[in-house]
């Protein structure tokens, strides 16, 4: 088995998947409320059994930060830092996650706001806090935390001017950035614990499983389940955290395999067909639902999610033919100031009374213009990140 300790080792196919996935995500978000497309192509309702392409994106996110996960504690085992600072680094990452997505589900405007002033504001406090700063020293130094402390002191002003003005915070279901940020560190608290022993990570990645079955039946009295075993003061149920936790798995399961291609793709299209399995198997119980976070449909997203990260290794990683991907890179190097800046782009075009031609917002020039979108968001972040203009938490 590699050691995580050993040199450290860049992994071209986690960052293509997330690349893959943010810039799918991209194209989805800006879809969304674009008439005359084919229904497949949107999230299915909440009674509704199917899974939409749009479906599959979140959980491949997930995913893919669970892979993340394995690689960034590791690295930083690396560079000398003891539990204590990897714990704290765990915990002001997600702390970060969530704020931002609380932040995001409460943007509307109030009072002499309007949500597009609230938007850039926002915007402006997450650079200021969590932005790239240079290396520098003496009074650069000071410069930057000030820097940072008028971020934290506009982000709070906009929580107190919405209390004040009568639209308070709520955390409601936290946003997407806070199920990432939850689920983020549930997968790494359990790594930290496990991160030597495959065989006790897959034994909790098997328990995650079947928490997932048993959070979504009757086999524990409900009263019971929600106040000890499901946690559900964590949202997001054990569904997220199953999958988030598989692409654990996965980065290891590549470890294990990744001098021996035949291998590793033979163990995680197996995994892949297991799960395909499963989803048939759990069908007759419970619809294909991501707003319900389905068993069915967590299995059908990891039916494809082990395969397509195996192939991606064998061809970024063995192959290297990582520079296929190059164009859109940037979404897995730098994917929160990707996920932040088309949040910039319609506030401007809402302050301004911008829109697009009137072609380009029904059926298929619109999905073009959508696809056009996601690729100029893409080149704009890898622009931004030459000028060391991104988001880091």
């Amino acid at each position: 088995m590699n050691n995580p300790n050993s040199k450290p080792r860049r992994v071209a196919a986690v960052d293509i998947l997330r690349a893959i996935t943010m810039t799918l995500m991209l194209f989805v978000n800006d879809f969304a409320g674009i008439p005359n497309i084919p229904h497949w192509l949107h999230h299915a309702k909440t009674t509704e059994d199917m899974m939409g392409f749009s479906d599959v994106v979140f959980p491949a996110f997930v995913f893919c930060m669970g892979m993340s996960v394995v690689l960034a504690i590791d690295a930083r085992y690396r560079k000398g830092d003891t539990s204590l600072q990897v714990i704290a680094h765990v915990f002001w990452r997600t702390v970060a996650l969530l704020v931002m997505g609380l932040f995001t589900l409460n943007c509307s405007g109030v009072g002499v706001l309007s949500y597009n002033v609230f938007v850039l504001l926002m915007v402006l406090g997450f650079f200021l806090v969590w932005g790239v700063y240079p290396r520098v020293q003496g009074w650069r130094r000071h410069l930057i935390t000030a820097l940072k402390t008028v971020g934290v002191l506009l982000l709070a002003g906009l929580v107190l001017y919405k209390d004040v003005c009568g639209d308070p915070f709520r955390t409601g279901w936290w946003g997407i950035l806070g199920l990432i940020g939850f689920t983020y560190a549930v997968c790494a608290v359990i790594y930290l614990f496990a991160r030597n022993n495959f065989k006790a990570c897959l034994a909790v990645w098997a328990v995650l499983i079947l928490l997932m079955l048993g959070g979504h039946s009757q086999l524990i009295p409900y009263e019971y389940a929600t106040r000890v075993v499901w946690l559900t003061f964590i949202p997001g149920d054990m569904t997220l955290h199953a999958l988030g936790f598989s692409g654990v798995m996965t980065i290891l399961t590549i470890r294990r395999y990744r001098k021996a291609p035949i291998g590793l793709l033979t163990v995680l299209g197996t995994a892949g067909v297991v799960m395909l399995g499963a989803a048939l198997l759990a069908h007759p119980y419970w619809i294909i639902s991501k707003i319900q976070s389905t068993p069915t449909w967590a299995f059908f997203c990891l039916a494809m999610f082990f395969p397509a990260s195996g192939l991606l290794y064998w061809l970024c990683d063995m192959r290297g033919k990582a520079g296929w991907f190059a164009i859109i890179r940037p979404a897995g190097t730098a994917t929160l100031t990707c996920y932040i800046i088309p949040y910039v782009w319609y506030a401007v075009m809402g302050l301004f009374n911008l829109s697009y031609p009137a072609i380009f917002n029904s059926g298929g020039m619109g999905l073009v213009r959508s696809g056009v979108f996601a690729l100029a968001v893409v080149m704009l972040t890898g622009l931004l990140s030459r000028l060391h203009i991104k988001l880091k938490v």
